[in-house]
């Protein structure tokens, strides 16, 4: 039996994970929380866009802007 999204979504709590956006951003961090609409709560996270990287640190991820949402190489 597969596993649904977001069983697997649970397992990678408290991991880093990297989130995809529609607007072309990246953003990473620890992932603390989500609910069914897939907003995220990260801590220490990232934005990267283009070249350039700002620290966020605790952030909410409206769900309705990601595309992706992937566990970190370690």
């Amino acid at each position: 039996m597969s596993a649904r999204p977001l069983d697997v979504l649970d397992k990678a709590k408290e991991k880093r994970v990297i989130i995809s956006l529609k607007n072309g951003t990246e953003v990473t961090g620890t992932l603390k929380a989500f609910d069914l609409h897939l907003n995220i709560w990260l801590e220490d996270a990232t934005q990267r866009k283009d070249e350039s990287e700002i620290k966020l640190g605790s952030v909410l991820v409206r769900g309705d802007t990601i595309i992706l949402v992937s566990p970190a190489m370690e």
